[in-house]
């Protein structure tokens, strides 16, 4: 099985939020904690991710909230990372948010790997039209939860077994995707200056 990591948002994960309970029930999971969950900085974040990330080498990355746009940035800077996948579940807009908006506005390029965005019709902190767009820049599948607020505790979402499920699927995904082939060729590349 494939090493899943957990990326929470702003103020983290903790119970009953759906990541802490995957975190809890599957020996695979792994939370990637931030030193401050309150006062996110994007450079120490994004650190804090790519770390885990060359910890745990072709691992599935499932972020919440801020955790997307945090993904979403270090892919499209450093597309050589070695992430199988990645769940972006209710991404924001930072510029909807005061807490939020040294991240700036998220990168709008494709993403190197298979993405999934989920996202809700009455998400305060993206609109459903930009969650469509943002899905459609990255090369993401979009999956409409209908209203399902911002896919929290506060929407209802505990342990979410359809957030598993979409998981699973898009691990399957990712064993058959094939790197697109500018990556491709900076790994070679990489690979012969070492």
């Amino acid at each position: 099985m494939t090493r899943t990591l957990l990326i929470p948002g702003i103020d983290g994960s903790p119970d009953p939020h759906w990541q802490a309970w995957w975190q809890k029930n599957d020996a695979m999971a792994l939370t990637v904690h931030q030193d401050d969950w309150t006062n996110p900085s994007p450079e120490a974040w994004e650190a804090e991710v790519a770390g885990a990330v060359l910890h745990h080498p072709g691992a599935i990355v499932v972020a919440h909230s801020l955790g997307c746009l945090v993904v979403a940035r270090l892919l499209a800077t450093w597309p050589h990372l070695n992430i199988a996948g990645a769940l972006l579940v209710a991404p924001v807009d930072p510029m909807r948010s005061d807490r939020l908006r040294q991240f700036k506005k998220a990168p709008r390029t494709q993403l190197p790997v298979p993405v999934t965005v989920v996202a809700s019709r009455n998400d305060a902190l993206l609109p459903f039209e930009d969650a469509a767009d943002l899905a459609d820049a990255w090369g993401a599948t979009l999956v409409d939860l209908g209203f399902a607020g911002h896919i929290n505790v506060a929407s209802g979402f505990g342990p979410w077994a359809q957030g598993l499920d979409l998981r699973d699927r898009l691990a399957q995904r990712a064993q058959l995707w094939v790197r697109p082939a500018v990556i491709r060729r900076q790994e070679t590349a990489q690979r012969k200056i070492v």
